[in-house]
């Protein structure tokens, strides 16, 4: 039989997560984000259940081709923009729209040859500092913009820096409110953390509003908010089993460079799942794992295709388990019980984006829902 480990994506609650998102911005159209593969869940897997979502934004050319090929009708914005003039020739065949963020992707167009005039969103840089006109520049590219016959209808974005965090938005959004101030195009202001947080504020959520992590069960404000707290669920959960169990006495170490060392008689479970599988190898002693649903520890180091995790809460509580028992390293066990993917994030210093996008292609995957 195959290894043990399997990855289950939840497609009852991706659609749950997008009605969360529509419900917090009831007057906003959201574009459903689905780029790296749909944070690892794979676009084929997640898009029957991310129908009901107004757009769909991703960043590659292959994955826009994907969807298309899937049966999209609906928009579809390419949030990096092209890459080279010829880009522009599939945008044409595909309808997609595309941000524009720098005088080079406005020079392709002018030098674009079509028929069919180009849907554009021009992205200002309001304090993130990665992509987009700065304020000061941002009109004159309007200007050039407005100008091109290759051009169609023009939108602004900007991308929030803080959202989730204590700075906030204020200082981008007047910077924005500024420089698009009389210009006429819809806006795409709010990525996930912005449009759970501050969904009050009606400037901040026209027209469009970008939906990527929350739709994916991660809290974006974590660990200020969990996903419970915004009524969230996990859509992908990485399970597997026991295949070995360990007794240990006062003395005793645990995997490479004995980082682990028991103080007392316990037991250990040894899980089939390693880095090889996309679990981050820094994950330290007291990650959070689940055992037949019962919270325990990760101990020692996790090595390429194994971990071990602490079995005496289970022997605390009761609960049998020995070889063969499910271990669930994030997301819903069988009876119920959920590990937010935030916390075994946090406990291995990385955040849940990183986690679902380094799914190992070695895991086989099953949709449930």
């Amino acid at each position: 039989m195959p290894r043990p480990i399997h990855a289950i994506l939840h497609t009852d609650a991706l659609r749950h997560n997008l009605g969360r998102v529509q419900q917090a911005v009831p007057d906003a159209r959201v574009w459903a984000v689905v780029k790296a593969n749909a944070y690892g869940h794979g676009i084929e897997n997640v898009f029957e259940a991310l129908r009901g979502a107004d757009g769909l934004a991703l960043l590659d050319l292959t994955e826009a081709e994907r969807v298309r090929q899937l049966g999209w009708r609906g928009p579809i914005l390419l949030i990096e923009g092209v890459f080279e003039p010829r880009d522009l020739e599939l945008c044409s065949r595909l309808g997609l729209w595309h941000v524009v963020h720098c005088d080079e992707q406005i020079d392709m167009l002018a030098a674009h040859k079509t028929q069919v005039p180009q849907r554009v969103f021009l992205k200002m840089n309001s304090g993130m500092n990665r992509l987009g006109f700065a304020p000061q520049r941002f009109r004159s590219a309007w200007a050039r913009l407005n100008a091109l016959p290759q051009v169609d209808e023009i939108s602004f974005m900007t991308h929030f820096s803080d959202a989730d965090g204590p700075r906030g938005i204020a200082h981008q959004m007047a910077a924005f409110q500024t420089a698009t101030q009389d210009l006429p195009g819809e806006r795409s202001l709010s990525n996930s953390a912005a449009t759970l947080r501050h969904a009050g504020d009606a400037q901040v959520r026209v027209d469009w509003v970008r939906a990527g992590i929350a739709l994916y069960g991660s809290a974006p404000d974590f660990p200020e908010k969990t996903m419970a707290d915004w009524g969230l669920l996990p859509t992908m959960t990485l399970s597997s089993r026991l295949i070995a169990v360990q007794q240990l006495q006062p003395g005793d170490t645990v995997g490479y460079g004995s980082c682990f060392t028991a103080e007392a008689p316990m037991a250990i479970g040894v899980v089939a799942c390693g880095y090889a599988d996309g679990y981050p190898r820094h994950a330290g002693t007291g990650t959070p794992v689940l055992v037949q649903g019962v919270r325990t520890r990760l101990v020692g180091r996790v090595s390429m295709d194994m971990l071990t995790v602490d079995l005496t809460p289970l022997q605390q509580a009761g609960v049998p388990c020995g070889f063969g028992s499910e271990v669930t390293l994030w997301g819903r066990a069988s009876e119920g019980t959920v590990l937010p993917i935030d916390e075994v994030a946090q406990a291995a210093g990385t955040v849940g984006y990183e986690l679902m996008c380094a799914l190992a292609p070695r895991i086989s995957v099953r949709t449930e829902g």
